[in-house]
């Protein structure tokens, strides 16, 4: 399943970017990353993710959302999750990203606490 990116701006400094496919090592992940990445560098410094229909990540899909994490904090900015499916949320405990990484049950959810 390859992995597809749709972004919903709410205002100039808010989007909520929806996976929808595995978060895993290959050309659609990189695409995924420099759609993201450019919405970062243009503005964006409230970042929701919503993974509702991401079954699955790899290292490569981790390593990619630590990198979200890292250019927001650059920017004094916000990342959090939503919809995350329990494999993915098992990985992210077991990595104790989870911490960095905050997730809630829907996009609304993440939008509050981001203010």
């Amino acid at each position: 399943m390859s992995l597809e990116v749709s972004i919903k701006h709410i205002d100039a400094a808010t989007a909520v970017v929806t996976l929808t496919g595995a978060l895993s090592l290959g050309t659609q992940l990189k695409i995924a990353d420099n759609q993201i990445q450019d919405l970062i560098t243009g503005g964006v410094t409230k970042l929701v993710l919503d993974l509702t229909a991401v079954p699955y990540s790899d290292s490569a899909g981790l390593g990619t959302l630590i990198h979200f994490y890292g250019l927001l904090q650059q920017r004094q900015g916000t990342i959090r999750l939503c919809g995350v499916s329990e494999r993915v949320a098992a990985m992210l405990r077991m990595t104790k990203t989870d911490v960095l990484l905050p997730a809630d049950p829907s996009a609304e959810a993440s939008l509050s606490a981001i203010g």
